[in-house]
């Protein structure tokens, strides 16, 4: 059977032709391919017919529009791979001389140098090449958040995932790195420090907001149980208005999985309000199988968790919602439920990602899980 696709033997990175495997190698360095008779993946969104080439980036696309259905045109898109390296157009014999005059004045475009390193985590995000070098060349190679970034904000770019060019004599300035990788590691760390302080601001907002309902109908229950009656809304002081959460005139949006994890985490720590040092011990924990997983994702220990182990069912099985919360993070169980086991083709790291953000954040937001 011919190949469908050819495997990077480096990183993994599946890709669709001979073209897209030079460009690979030349930003990458990689030289080990193979062909694979695994066609590259092809999800098409059922509402807007944007196609998605992973599962990483369909599920940004549901992140960012709502839509969460996708067909599968894996197999109608699949085509068998040529070897043959694409020939450039032989120059007509008796135009040589205008070429060559005109060749001084159109300047050699090239791909442009990114961080080689950025760019291997996004293709093992599922990101196509050109996709990824695309992100790390306008977002200044700064960092992977702010590539992941770039690319949830230009999803719908008709030409994201056409490999960007630049000028050649500006190929070696591409290659200076913006930042030193102090200024990188300094940035990177900005940008996550920017999204836990605004989730928690948002959390803050509700659980005050909570707060206050909760102080007005104790006020109105005094008032009824003193046999005062209710309090004119006309006299009363107009406060900040009340945030609806039901919008009952609006589609219903499918949550997101770090929605899922986001409401699995508050329950947990609703149903053990009472001792909060259980709670954090829970949280910390799961932190650690998750970090674990990320940092070493082909290590099969950090992927098994003995399910009657003793120190995991004090921390976290026992607790409502602890089992949950790895299983949206891809854990299934195995060998008749006495193993908890994420498979290294279902790790997934915008999911464990997110999953750190979520946990990081519910550890250090003391308003988390009070609403």
């Amino acid at each position: 059977m011919a190949g469908l696709s050819l495997k990077c033997g480096d990183c993994g990175a599946s890709l669709r032709s001979v073209q897209e495997a030079q460009d690979h190698a030349e930003l990458t360095s990689h030289s080990n391919f193979s062909e694979s008779t695994e066609a590259v993946l092809n999800l098409v969104c059922a509402t807007c017919d944007k196609p998605c080439r992973s599962k990483t980036e369909s599920d940004l696309h549901t992140k960012r529009t709502g839509h969460s259905e996708f067909t599968d045109k894996t197999a109608e898109a699949a085509e068998p791979i040529t070897l043959e390296v694409p020939k450039a157009t032989p120059m007509d014999a008796n135009e040589p001389a205008a070429d060559a005059s005109t060749s001084t004045g159109t300047e050699e475009m090239v791909a442009p140098e990114v961080d080689k390193k950025i760019l291997e985590e996004l293709e093992a995000m599922g990101f196509l090449t050109a996709r990824a070098t695309r992100a790390l060349h306008y977002s200044g190679n700064a960092s992977l958040e702010a590539a992941v970034n770039w690319v949830v904000e230009h999803e719908n770019d008709p030409d994201i995932d056409e490999m960007p060019m630049v000028p050649v004599n500006s190929k070696a300035e591409a290659s200076k790195p913006s930042l030193t990788p102090e200024e990188v590691k300094q940035k990177a760390q900005e940008l996550r420090l920017m999204a836990l302080r605004k989730a928690e601001k948002e959390e803050e907002k509700r659980a005050r907001e909570k707060i206050r309902q909760k102080l007005e109908e104790d006020k109105a229950e005094r008032r009824r149980k003193l046999g005062l009656p209710p309090e004119d809304p006309a006299t009363v002081k107009p406060s900040a208005p009340v945030v609806e959460e039901k919008k009952s005139m609006l589609p219903v949006r499918p949550a997101t999985k770090q929605e899922q994890m986001r409401e699995c985490l508050r329950s947990l720590k609703q149903n053990h309000k009472d001792d909060d040092a259980k709670v954090k011990r829970a949280f910390q924990t799961l932190l650690t199988y998750v970090g674990n997983v990320a940092k070493n994702p082909g290590e099969e220990k950090f992927r098994k968790i003995r399910l009657n182990n003793q120190t995991f069912q004090d921390r976290v099985g026992s607790l409502e919602g602890g089992i949950r919360f790895l299983e949206l993070c891809g854990f299934e169980k195995i060998e008749s439920d006495e193993f908890f086991f994420l498979a290294r083709d279902k790790v997934d790291m915008a999911v464990l990602n997110s999953a750190g953000s979520e946990l990081t954040s519910a550890i250090n937001n003391p308003f988390f899980g009070v609403l």
